[in-house]
């Protein structure tokens, strides 16, 4: 199974939306973030005169599922942050309303460091679709040793653990394949592992069929799902949501008149999973049914809650 992690965090000025550290143990990583109405206080912090990438969120006025991100670098981030803090006018950029900054507890991260950690970020954000990403150029910085590489790859994997922790999610794979234990429920000693199903979706009237699975939080509508060709119910907050699908070639045709999802996808719940495959707002707790029992995704949620929290009458 996998293993927890503790994150340490830390409210720098007590109060849940002001500035926040978080570290890792055994991790040389540092997170410093705050809303953008305290960048006067952030930038007096330690953390900003080292070097170190960054992130500018803010959200996006067309599609409230996915927020605008740019993604840099600096070895000096507060005096950039002063420079993005400017009006567009002045060269600055209007969009954000949070930051984001990533050093190094024993400063050891370089220039050569962080270009290729941000060339990572950058990569691994244009992968996973999650942002609107803002960043104007894409570049592949290779200068660095091979040993430095290997060690950026483990600090990569370090930020997309702790970035979850603190809202952000744009670096969270939405297409990667449920993990074995998330999928069969591999139970270790404790047996506290459940084993999470296949469900099916049929639209019979349009001859859809789509399948589906629980996994680490999410809802995964499986590779090779039918979905309809269009979204019917104009208005709607995920119509964007389809279209991206759509552009990006997470959805495309099958030639048969339906659409077919041409890799796994992960979605924030089952009712918008289902939303998409029907081109419609759905109850994806009562469409999803699961595939040997026919209960719906409701009723084996609420039969694994059950047992779960009675497990002397197991």
């Amino acid at each position: 199974m996998t293993q927890g992690r503790s994150i340490r965090l830390f409210l720098v000025d007590g109060t849940p939306h002001g500035l926040l550290t978080a570290e890792i143990m055994n991790w040389t990583g540092h997170v410093l973030t705050g809303p953008r109405g305290k960048l006067s206080e952030l930038v007096q912090r330690p953390e900003c005169g080292r070097t170190g990438v960054y992130f500018l969120v803010g959200p996006d006025a067309e599609n409230s599922a996915r927020p605008q991100v740019y993604i840099g670098e600096s070895d000096d981030v507060a005096k950039r942050l002063k420079q993005h803090n400017r009006t567009e006018e002045q060269g600055g950029k209007d969009f954000w309303e949070k930051v984001c900054l990533i050093t190094s507890k024993d400063q050891n991260l370089t220039k050569a460091h962080v270009k290729y950690l941000e060339s990572l970020l950058i990569q691994q954000a244009h992968r996973v679709g999650r942002c609107i990403l803002l960043n104007g150029t894409r570049h592949d910085y290779i200068g660095l040793p091979e040993a430095d590489q290997a060690d950026m790859a483990f600090f990569l994997e370090q930020i997309r653990t702790v970035l979850p922790v603190l809202g952000f999610e744009f670096l969270r794979d939405a297409s990667r394949t449920p993990s074995r234990e998330a999928v069969e429920g591999v139970a270790g000693d404790g047996g506290e592992a459940a084993a999470s199903p296949r469900f099916r979706l049929s639209f019979p009237k349009y001859g859809i069929t789509a399948h589906g699975q629980d996994a680490e939080g999410e809802f995964f509508v499986l590779e090779g799902s039918q979905a309809r060709a269009e979204w019917v119910a104009p208005g709607h907050h995920y119509q964007r949501l389809h279209q991206q699908l759509r552009e990006e070639g997470v959805l495309v045709e099958d030639g048969s008149g339906l659409l077919r999802f041409s890799r796994d996808y992960a979605f924030s719940s089952p009712s918008a999973a289902a939303a998409m495959v029907v081109g419609r707002a759905a109850n994806g707790r009562t469409e999803w049914k699961h595939e040997e029992t026919g209960q719906t995704y409701g009723e084996w949620q609420d039969q694994v809650v059950s047992v779960a929290a009675s497990p002397e009458e197991q």
